[in-house]
C-alpha cells in the first residue's frame, strides 16, 4: 500500500494518507519517531494549503548525474558525483510561482527526484543510506544558467528565492528501482528520466554525500536532472510528474525589480 506524507495548512502540520485511505493528521514527528509508533488523528478534508514536505537544514544538489544531461550542456561526465549546496531560502511549495530575476539572463528548469533524509547519516555505506531515507519527493532545480557558467561555484545560480519548488508530497515506500519522472512545460513533455539512467544509484549518492557532510533528518538531496533542460519564460506552467509520487506544479513570472535596484546603480 502506497503511503504519503504531506505538510498542510494553516501551520504546516504533518498529515498522512494512503492510496486506500483519506488524509489524516499525523500526531507524531516522522523525523524523530519510528514509523511503528506514528499516531493518527482526525481526517483532513480538501481543500488544503500545501507547504514544502520538509524543512531541511540544507539542500544538497548533485550535478551531471545523467550522462545525456552532461552532454547537452557540453560538460564532461564526472568521475565522481558533483556536489553543490542550494540555499534553503530557495524553497517553494507546490502551486507556487517561480520569479525570474530581471538581470541574470537565461533561467532553466531541471526536473529531479528529491530524497528526504529520515535520520542522521554520517559516513554511511549504501545499505545504511537506503535505510536512512524517509522517502522521495519531486523538485525543480531552477538554475540561472549564465551565472552558473560565470561563477566558479553553483551557489548563486541555484539559490535565488523560489528556485527550488519541492513537493507536493513525500512517498515513503516507493518502488525505488521503477521511479520515473516527466517534466512538462505548458503541457509539452520536455524531460523523461528513470532511476536506472543515473550514473550512480540513490544509495550511492547519499552515501557519497554523507562522507563529506553529515545529513540531518529532513535534509534534501537533489539527485540530478535528465536531458532536456531549457529556458523558462514568464507565463510558463511547469509540471514535474511521477506516477508513484504525484505532480509538482508551478508557474513562472518576471521580477518586478528594475536596473535601478542592481548593484552599482548609484544612490
Amino acid at each position: 500500500m502506497a503511503t504519503f506524507l504531506e505538510r498542510v495548512g494553516p501551520a504546516g502540520a504533518w498529515a498522512m494518507s494512503t492510496d486506500a485511505e483519506a488524509r489524516r493528521a499525523l500526531l507524531s514527528n516522522p523525523l524523530a519517531e519510528n514509523r511503528s509508533q506514528w499516531r493518527l488523528g482526525a481526517e483532513i478534508p480538501e481543500p488544503v494549503e500545501h507547504f514544502v514536505p520538509t524543512v531541511p537544514s540544507k539542500i544538497v544538489g548533485i550535478g551531471r548525474s545523467y550522462r545525456e544531461h552532461a552532454s547537452e550542456l557540453g560538460n564532461p561526465v564526472p568521475a565522481e558525483p558533483l556536489v553543490f549546496l542550494k540555499a534553503t531560502s530557495s524553497l517553494l511549495a507546490n502551486d507556487g510561482v517561480v520569479v525570474l530575476p530581471f538581470d541574470c539572463g537565461r533561467v532553466d528548469f531541471e526536473g529531479e527526484f528529491a530524497l528526504v533524509v529520515g535520520e542522521r547519516l554520517t559516513a554511511v555505506g549504501a545499505r545504511e543510506a537506503r535505510a536512512g531515507l524517509l522517502g522521495v519527493t519531486l523538485a525543480c532545480d531552477v538554475t540561472a544558467r549564465e551565472l552558473q557558467k560565470r561563477d566558479r561555484t553553483f551557489a548563486r545560480a541555484k539559490s535565488f528565492d523560489t528556485f527550488c519548488p519541492l513537493g507536493p508530497r513525500l512517498r515513503i515506500d516507493p518502488d525505488w528501482d521503477e521511479l520515473e519522472l516527466i517534466t512538462r512545460v505548458n503541457g509539452v513533455e520536455r524531460q523523461r528520466g528513470r532511476v536506472g539512467d543515473l550514473l550512480w544509484s540513490f544509495d550511492e549518492l547519499v552515501s557519497y554525500v554523507s562522507r563529506h557532510m553529515s545529513l540531518e533528518p529532513g535534509d534534501v538531496v537533489l539527485t540530478g536532472t535528465p536531458a532536456g533542460v531549457g529556458p523558462l519564460t514568464p507565463g510558463d506552467g511547469v509540471e514535474v510528474d511521477c506516477s508513484q509520487v504525484g505532480c509538482l506544479a508551478f508557474t513562472v513570472s518576471a521580477s518586478e525589480a528594475t536596473a535601478a535596484d542592481s548593484l552599482g546603480s548609484g544612490g
